[in-house]
């Protein structure tokens, strides 16, 4: 019996890390990474499934273009995840905590148009790129550098993948 009430001790055991960032930071850095991170995913998801769906006379290169977007995006998944375990917090932990958290919509439509696609992901881009700046903004307040670090760089790939959207889509 003392191994199993040894084993829920253990289960319910803090995972509190120690990181000299002030606790009610900690916690809201950490919700705001995983709001973040819910969104990656979901930005991650539907740019590969565009890329699966794309069609029409520039189907290579758009194809290619959302390939190097989703795995730019999806890249950035582990490092946001442990950024929130580093400091103290946890993390999502299933597709339902994705689902919960995240802010931009999915698009499960039968077809949409490849102009409809660069156009829907460069709005999902922005918003993205407007919450990465809002956790920078939450990093600076609190001090934590090394989170804003990374986002400075996360947030310049989302201004170029916006770029490169929006040229595609230009008439």
């Amino acid at each position: 019996m003392s191994g199993t009430s040894e084993l829920v001790g253990r289960r319910k055991a803090p995972l509190a890390t120690p990181s000299g960032i002030e606790p009610e930071a900690v916690e809201d850095i950490t919700g705001a990474l995983n709001a973040l991170l819910a969104d990656v995913f979901t930005l991650y998801l539907k740019t590969k499934n565009f890329h699966w769906h794309m069609s029409g006379a520039h189907f290579r290169d758009y194809h290619l273009l959302l390939d190097d977007h989703a795995d730019q995006i999806f890249a950035i998944t582990d490092d946001i995840a442990e950024r929130v375990r580093k400091i103290g917090g946890t993390t999502i932990r299933s597709i339902g905590h994705i689902g919960r958290l995240q802010r931009i919509p999915d698009n499960d439509s039968e077809f949409v148009t490849p102009t409809d696609m660069l156009s829907e992901l460069r709005e999902d881009d922005k918003a993205l790129l407007s919450s990465m700046r809002a956790v920078h903004a939450l990093c600076d307040d609190a001090g934590d550098v090394a989170t804003a670090s990374l986002l400075e760089n996360w947030i310049d790939q989302s201004e170029r993948r916006i770029w490169f959207l929006f040229e595609a889509t230009r008439s």
